[in-house]
This record gives structure tokens, C-alpha cells and sequence, in this order.
């Protein structure tokens, strides 16, 4: 299961997805810090440890690395929401509780998203039509009835051959 990614991993995971190609630490780094001040051997550091982690994969490129993400956000927030739903002892209660936190906008978006969820299930079979005899009779038992059972008349069942 994913943990939750600290600050500054969301920051530097934020640009890797965001840009959605191959970065060098260098690029991160400059974006970095045109919104605070921070070195390169920690953006090293915190791309190292996203690759230990599993959350990027890196190739070598001369004496650097450069850096891509194994997976999508969307992908790591629906891991983040799956966590936290199935730790709930009433998943049922959360969930309403997160429906009830939603903007509109954000409600809207999990109609469409259902929508496309239940377009990629396959059909469920339709149920049985309602009986329209309302008279139940219990099922025949051997021997009654006009269906041939196979079994033999009792004496003095008008079989001519007795």
C-alpha cells in the first residue's frame, strides 16, 4: 500500500508528473527554487529515496540519472483513497462522510466517474420475469401426472396388460 508522500516529495513527485517525461535533478531542482530555497543533494536525496521507494524509475545518463514516474497521480490518489477506505471499520460511514466533504463540481465528477465504471462491467443477466400464476402446486411426485416415469402400474391401475 502507498504511504503518503512527505512535502517536499509531493513537490518533487509534482513536477515529475506534472511534466510527464524524464527529469534530471538539476530541472527539479531549478523549478524548486524559484519557490524556496533549497540544494541540490537534497532534491538528490528525495529523488533517490522516491526511487527506493519504487515511486520513480531512473536510467543513467552520463554521470546523472535521469527520473520518471512508475505511475500516474490519479493513480497514487486513488491508492491514497483505497488505504484509507478499507482501514475504516465502517467503510460505508466514510464514504459518506467523503461525499459529504465534496464541492459540487467535485460530485459531479464522481457521477461521471461511476458512469464510466459501470460502462466497462459486463452486463449482469436480467432477473427472472414475476410469475403471473398465482396457484402454486407442488411439483409432481414420480408417478403422477401424464409423463411417462418409467415405473410400473400399481394392480388395478386399468393397465390392460395385467
Amino acid at each position: 500500500m502507498p504511504r503518503r508522500l512527505g512535502d517536499l516529495e509531493d513537490a518533487v513527485m509534482t513536477r515529475v508528473w506534472e511534466w510527464n517525461r524524464p527529469v534530471t535533478v538539476r530541472e527539479v531542482l531549478e523549478d524548486l527554487q524559484k519557490e524556496r530555497s533549497i540544494a541540490y543533494t537534497t532534491v538528490m536525496t528525495v529523488l533517490d529515496n522516491l526511487h527506493q521507494k519504487g515511486w520513480v524509475r531512473r536510467e543513467a545518463e552520463g554521470r546523472a540519472y535521469r527520473y520518471e514516474a512508475v505511475s500516474t497521480r490519479a493513480a497514487y490518489s486513488a491508492a491514497l483513497m483505497n488505504e484509507a477506505w478499507s482501514a475504516s471499520d465502517n467503510p460505508a460511514a466514510a464514504l459518506v462522510a467523503f461525499f459529504g466533504m465534496m464541492s459540487p463540481e467535485q460530485r459531479h465528477a464522481l457521477r461521471d466517474a461511476v458512469r464510466m465504471v459501470q460502462a466497462d462491467e459486463p452486463a449482469e443477466p436480467a432477473p427472472a420475469p414475476p410469475r403471473t400464476d398465482r396457484t402454486e402446486r407442488p411439483p409432481e411426485q414420480p408417478g403422477e401426472g401424464e409423463a411417462d416415469t418409467g415405473e410400473v402400474p400399481a394392480a388395478g391401475s386399468g393397465d390392460p396388460g395385467r
